[in-house]
């Protein structure tokens, strides 16, 4: 039996961003334990030129938004991207996967072949086959920047491991 569109991608989507909410909650209590405001765990960035914590939390739920809507022709839901502290950021996260839930698997089952264009920086796009466009960019999109974020946590002296990472929905 094949996978389905939407069991490839709805709890994929879901693990990664409950697991995302259980390493800023990781941070948050590391932040309190040492007495640091954890606004330095939100801004902070590996590299000059790349984009502070915050920033990939925010870009892996809008990558799991977003496709899935490109996916199934739903509307994603649009987010003011205001938040700055952990506690945002993990309602972000939340608000995100409220809204997967909601989305039928029926709305995503059968979009294999579904030419999907999609932004590729600022004035570019890219076409590619639903089933490509799953496998090849949504989700590798989505734990980029959940690494990302889980690497800041990690290089800032936060206890999390694989294990955090990959604590899947029955933790």
């Amino acid at each position: 039996m094949s996978i389905s569109m939407s069991s490839a991608s709805l709890p994929v989507f879901q693990t990664a961003l409950t697991n995302l909410s259980h390493l800023l909650a990781k941070g948050q209590a590391h932040a309190d334990a040492k007495k640091f405001d954890s606004l330095v765990l939100a801004q902070y960035r590996l590299a000059p030129d790349m984009l502070p914590f915050t920033r990939q939390v925010l870009i892996a739920c809008d990558a799991a938004k977003l496709s899935v809507a490109r996916l199934s022709g739903l509307e994603a839901p649009k987010f003011d991207d205001t938040e700055t502290t952990l506690a945002d950021l993990m309602g972000r996260i939340q608000k995100t996967l409220d809204w997967l839930q909601t989305v039928p698997a029926t709305a995503l089952d059968g979009t294999e072949a579904k030419s999907i264009t999609f932004p590729v920086g600022k004035d570019k796009t890219r076409t590619m086959l639903g089933e490509d466009y799953l496998k090849h960019w949504a989700i590798p999109n989505v734990f980029f920047h959940v690494t990302t974020a889980y690497a800041v946590l990690r290089h800032n002296g936060v206890e999390v491991g694989k294990g955090d990472f990959l604590l899947g929905p029955n933790a």
